[in-house]
């Protein structure tokens, strides 16, 4: 039987694997960037994600690669946005950037197991979420922050402030002298597809504080 169109010739002209991503850096490597740029070393980014060390490292070459640097440590000061982020989407603001009222105060317990009982069914505290060794609770409008400590290290409690444009925040606090230790960037997408942002620095005396911020996906407005 004779075919209609254009004849086969039984060969493949086409190049095969997966197309090329067309922002710079793909799903799986801005994970592994701002997991870096969040203080995650290779082995807790790999259990966290769930993956080798060996493909986190993999990540890390690619990404160096395509951003232009030379060592994993520089990726701490990079300020790189995804394409398809709403913290991208939204115009840079240039009103005067203020500190806006605490948002999340952390601290860390020895057992998050036991602490998630104490802090919701003794102290009556609302359970917001989990994930893995961490939990937050709603305390009055103000995020705690429950992290289990690892290695005995016990950390100091951080205070993050909610700010209405981090990156101009983060550039003005930076061009009066304060020490950032990573540039802004996105530590979680929520079901709805609301993004949390954070940006780590040092006080006068090297204690870390944060700024934090809440991009709605369908809305320009930062929470």
């Amino acid at each position: 039987m004779a075919h209609s169109g254009e004849p086969t010739t039984g060969r493949r002209t086409g190049k095969r694997g997966r197309p090329r991503h067309p922002d710079i850096l793909t799903p799986a490597e801005w994970r592994v960037a701002d997991a870096i740029r969040h203080g995650m070393s290779g082995p807790e980014i790999a259990r966290r994600r769930g993956i080798s060390i060996n493909a986190v490292k993999y990540h890390v070459a690619n990404i160096l690669a395509k951003v232009g640097l030379r060592r994993r440590a520089e990726l701490r000061a990079w300020t790189g946005i995804s394409g398809d982020s709403a913290l991208n989407a939204r115009e840079v603001g240039m009103e005067t950037p203020l500190l806006g009222p605490i948002g999340q105060i952390s601290r860390q317990v020895k057992d998050i197991a036991a602490a998630r009982s104490w802090y919701g069914e003794v102290l009556g505290l609302e359970h917001l979420y989990s994930f893995g060794d961490i939990a937050f609770f709603d305390c009055g409008g103000i995020r705690l922050f429950l992290t289990e400590e690892r290695d005995g290290a016990e950390g100091e409690s951080v205070l993050y402030f909610q700010v209405s444009d981090i990156r101009l925040t983060h550039l003005a606090l930076e061009s009066a002298g304060v020490e950032f230790i990573a540039a802004p960037h996105l530590i979680h997408r929520h079901e709805d597809g609301t993004e949390e942002w954070m940006a780590f620095f040092k006080d006068n005396e090297g204690r870390t504080l944060a700024l934090m911020t809440r991009v709605k996906a369908d809305s320009p407005n930062i929470a």
